[in-house]
């Protein structure tokens, strides 16, 4: 399911928030009406923080992140630092990252297997988002823009690109991450997806100014929703066969000792008249 939401008017809440499958930041605002939606969501099966990167709120283009670890420029002071590594779960590992492109939520998109990034980003950065993340790493663009994680947002599940990838690039970077892509906008019209939405394998929330037809295709191509259909269609199975079972498992069931005993003596007797 995807939840429309603001920040303090400003429609482009993948600025002020970032979400994986382990966590969700989000900036600390004069309201906590923004914090309370992803809290209201969230809760129940992740941490949801709020944050300042270098003192700024804008957590969600400054860092990048997936369920094994997160990465934050070398801006971040030890305060905030450690603040994140106090509240995210302990397996969870956070890395400050010397990088001169330090927007890393626009030059970095990943999932939990595999990164895109900026071509023009260091060696050393490409190797840290490797070992941090536990992702393949590839430098690439999409719709022949170099910020990857401000024009494309992707999943375990799914994701989409930039409105003008062709579909040659859209099969060739569906391929590359091996999960279904498709060319969409966000906020009515916006291709700002990394921008404009913050998602994960099971939650998408998304700018107040996103259209139901946006929505729509947004929770397809997530599969938003069915993570929970999955669940219960496997446990009405398992209910199911359980009882199938139960009825053969009584009828093979062995002879009780009394049973055996009089057999037995039966047997005895005969053999002895």
């Amino acid at each position: 399911m995807a939840t429309r939401c603001a920040f303090e008017n400003c429609h482009e809440i993948g600025v002020f928030s970032a979400l994986t499958n382990s966590y969700c930041l989000t900036g600390i605002g004069g309201s906590e009406n923004f914090y309370s939606i992803f809290e209201s969501e969230l809760s129940q099966h992740i941490p949801v923080v709020h944050a300042t990167i270098a003192g700024c709120r804008f957590v969600g283009r400054t860092t990048v992140g997936n369920r094994r670890g997160i990465l934050v420029p070398n801006t971040t002071s030890d305060i905030e630092l450690q603040h994140l590594r106090n509240t995210l779960p302990d397996n969870v590992v956070v890395q400050r990252i010397e990088e001169r492109l330090s927007a890393l939520g626009n030059i970095v998109a990943c999932n939990d297997h595999v990164a895109l990034v900026h071509p023009d980003v260091d060696r050393e950065t490409e190797d840290v988002i490797g070992d941090v993340l536990g992702v393949e790493v590839f430098r690439q663009t999409v719709g022949g823009q170099a910020l990857v994680g401000s024009y494309c947002k992707f999943t375990n599940q799914g994701g989409m690109v930039h409105p003008r990838t062709t579909v040659e690039d859209i099969e060739e970077l569906s391929s590359l991450l091996q999960v279904p892509l498709v060319a969409g906008t966000i906020n009515r019209g916006s291709d700002v997806l990394g921008g404009g939405m913050v998602v994960n394998d099971w939650s998408a929330f998304v700018g107040l100014d996103t259209t139901s037809t946006e929505i729509s295709v947004v929770e397809s191509i997530f599969k938003l929703g069915s993570r929970q259909h999955h669940q219960q269609q496997q446990q009405s199975l398992g209910a199911a066969a359980m009882e199938g079972v139960q009825p053969i498992v009584q009828q093979f069931q062995p002879n009780q000792p009394s049973d055996i005993v009089t057999d037995m003596r039966s047997s005895l007797i005969d053999q002895l008249s």
